[in-house]
């Protein structure tokens, strides 16, 4: 891949990654906390939200290992859990909008795909019209599956620990504590399982082939 097609890669996962990140904000304030708002972060300007290693540094070690899929994340967007009103499914809700933010911006971006040729544009559509297109779909199913994974601090952590007891809680502070740990060994080691999930669900929505 060359450096332009990396900077492209780059910027649809630095907005697929903002969009994810205001979501939770926009959730959070819905259930009774401003925190977000108060801190500037419910904007779609990248800068308020880049993290240098999940957004920049990461997809560029990914695009330059020729890593099947690609992904990262932002700086998280504040929330007081104690303004929720509603303390478990508020912290359920916040945590899953971030995920169903992706999928709903991969559903619309794959409909498209789907829809275009019933309208006889097929022809006058450059090739470049479906390679944006399948980039989007690809780079928001990668997120939406990537963050639930329940490992710390991703939003799929943030889901099942809150559905557990309290007599969890102890091993949840010790997976807490070695998250970083655990993270970077399952994105080495085992993202490639991610694969074959996105495909299908590329598939799925498209009707092409991963």
């Amino acid at each position: 891949m060359d450096a332009t097609a990396g900077v492209f890669y780059i910027a649809i996962l630095i907005m697929s990654v903002v969009i994810h990140e205001i979501s939770h904000g926009f959730m959070a304030e819905y259930f009774g906390d401003s925190t977000a708002r108060h801190a500037g972060r419910l904007t779609l300007n990248p800068i308020k939200h880049l993290d240098l290693f999940g957004s920049i540094i990461l997809p560029a070690l990914l695009i330059s290992s020729g890593s099947p899929v690609m992904f990262g994340w932002a700086k998280p967007v504040p929330y007081n859990p104690d303004n929720l009103n509603d303390k478990k499914w508020g912290e359920v809700a916040v945590a899953a909008a971030g995920v169903l933010a992706n999928f709903f911006v991969a559903f619309i971006f794959g409909m498209l795909v789907r829809l275009v040729p019933l309208f006889g544009f097929t022809e006058i559509l450059s090739d470049k019209f479906y390679f944006i297109i399948s980039v989007i779909v690809v780079t928001n199913l990668a997120l939406g599956v990537f963050n639930l994974i329940p490992i710390p601090p991703l939003d799929g952590s943030k889901i099942f620990f809150s559905l557990l007891p309290a007599s969890f809680y102890s091993v949840i502070a010790i997976i807490e504590q070695y998250s970083l740990i655990l993270l970077l060994i399952f994105v080495v080691f085992f993202s490639g399982i991610l694969s074959p999930i996105i495909g299908f669900l590329y598939h799925l929505l498209t009707g092409l082939a991963f």
